[in-house]
């Protein structure tokens, strides 16, 4: 049987320079709408015509739409194949964008907001899934996922100061506009960089011989060219992908309005009793159909469920952080949206050095130290920021905390996304991407609804310093050094004592030693 590339090959690509670049964009068009859009919104609320109450919709339209879907687009990637995936998410974000810039009433933008967000939906998961397909698991891997992460902070950061300016300059039209021309360039490269979808033929479980039970884990994790048997193309689990959908944009409604409405009200409490029956229906239907959205079976890899559980703790804390430090520098502090964007280049250079420094514990710690560490420090930094944030408040008061959380959540933000990537075969790594990601924006969403009704910014900030302290207890759940000889060792060995280094998962210090059974 043929066996899957070697984790210590070089890139599956032929330009990887710049097709890591291209990825790197596509990270930095997601990264940059989470922000760009909250300086501009007291603009846009009195020139389109916004009340009080409809404006949080410029926000949640997008957020609603993109956490449900994020599911349903990262399975889409694997199978209608990653690029066209990526290009239809393109051009699905950049209509949103030209739309958004030319409306004129309050329903024409929150219709725009959910083209970008199915958009983005669409093409987070993609761009993922290439990022950790077209670069061999581990050193390789690690670098570009750690250039990609680069990216991504630097556009959530970005996006406020973009914002700042682009409104004070040319109106809040210009924070839609100027995704553009992004997606213009990036669409027409993905032809020229990014490898050619093959046939939408994906392996399952039950079509791996029983031969490939105990083979070394670089030949047990099948691809599509590794299954034996005659191919067959797959088809479209739609039972899955509509009670998946529907529930997880049902649960994803009822957490963002529930701050709004009340948690009582009847149309958070009908949405969420909706979207338990409808995830547990998928659940049912992903159990018995041939050809599921979520394959069940990745939930068995213990790496993946761990690194969820570690993103989740991620969204619910570090990531609304970002949100009350904007509140903190325009309501408190009274900065100006450029000034406000201005301020954020603090955070975004901390979080891009911690992106940085993780890749590098990464390989000295290994992958479950480095997230220990990278949420001590933190949260540390968000205690410090917590007490800085009084009447007599300064910028200069504020960088100690600023620097500290900003290093720790780059180091958190890398390593989490190596973590997920880990020993997940190409072919499902699109469902990977979705369930990973799906977990962020869930956390996020979660998480922000929580804190925002605890009562202060300060008290938020507060809040999210000891509930960071989770993180090192679900990092705690990845996998530990190898617990028998010859088992898990060349995964599970990589998450602790340097064995990432030393080339556990493949990487240029060593090869693949362990086994790795492949089970229905």
């Amino acid at each position: 049987m043929p066996s899957q590339p070697s984790p210590s090959s070089p890139p599956r690509v032929a330009r990887p320079a710049w097709t890591l670049a291209l990825l790197a964009l596509a990270g930095l068009i997601t990264a940059l709408d989470f922000t760009i859009v909250y300086v501009a919104l007291p603009e846009i609320a009195a020139d389109v015509g916004f009340s009080d109450h409809s404006l949080q919709w410029v926000v949640s339209s997008y957020a609603v739409v993109y956490g449900g879907l994020l599911l349903l687009g990262g399975r889409l990637a694997d199978l209608l194949g990653r690029r066209r995936m990526f290009v239809f998410g393109m051009v699905l974000y950049g209509a949103g964008s030209l739309l958004g810039g030319l409306a004129t009433a309050p329903g024409t933008l929150i219709g725009a907001r959910a083209v970008q967000g199915v958009g983005g939906a669409v093409l987070f998961p993609a761009t993922l899934s290439l990022v950790n397909t077209a670069f061999a698991e581990g050193r390789s891997r690690t670098r570009a996922l750690t250039v990609w992460a680069v990216s991504g902070a630097g556009g959530l950061s970005l996006g406020a100061l973009l914002g700042g300016v682009l409104t004070s300059a040319l109106g809040w039209q210009a924070v839609f506009y100027v995704n553009v021309p992004l997606v213009v360039v990036a669409g027409v490269a993905a032809f020229g960089l990014l490898p050619r979808d093959a046939g939408a033929s994906v392996p399952t479980a039950a079509s791996v011989p029983a031969a490939a039970a105990s083979v070394p884990v670089a030949a047990s994790v099948p691809t599509a060219a590794s299954v034996s048997g005659p191919a067959r193309r797959k088809g479209f689990d739609f039972p899955g992908a509509l009670t998946g959908t529907v529930g997880l944009t049902l649960l994803v409604f009822a957490i963002a309005q529930g701050p709004e409405w009340g948690w009582g009200d009847v149309r958070v409490l009908g949405s969420a009793a909706v979207a338990v029956l409808l995830l547990a229906g998928f659940a049912a239907v992903e159990a018995r159909t041939p050809d599921p959205l979520l394959p069940l079976r990745l939930f068995r890899q213990r790496s993946l469920t761990a690194a969820a559980a570690v993103i989740l703790v991620f969204g619910l804390t570090l990531q609304a952080v970002p949100f009350f430090l904007t509140l903190w520098f325009q309501q408190e502090m009274g900065y100006s949206a450029l000034r406000t964007g201005v301020a954020f280049l603090g955070p975004t250079l901390s979080i891009t050095v911690g992106n940085l420094v993780g890749e590098r514990l990464a390989g000295g710690l290994g992958v479950r130290r480095t997230l220990m560490a990278g949420f001590g420090v933190a949260a540390g930094g968000a205690a410090l920021l917590a007490a800085g944030m009084t009447d007599a408040a300064s910028y200069p008061r504020l960088l100690p905390g600023i620097v500290a959380f900003g290093l720790g959540t780059g180091i958190v933000f890398t390593t989490m996304w190596v973590a997920a990537s880990s020993g997940v075969a190409d072919a499902e790594q699109g469902a990977a991407s979705g369930l990973a990601s799906t977990a962020l924006q869930f956390g996020s969403g979660a998480g922000l609804a929580v804190l925002v009704s605890v009562g202060g910014i300060r008290t938020a900030v507060a809040v999210v310093a000891v509930g960071a302290l989770i993180g090192p207890a679900a990092a705690l759940l990845l996998p530990g050094a190898a617990r028998t000889p010859g088992e898990g060792r060349a995964r599970d060995g990589a998450f602790e004592d340097g064995a990432f280094k030393a080339g556990a998962l493949g990487d240029e210090g060593g090869p693949v030693t362990g086994t790795e059974s492949v089970r229905p």
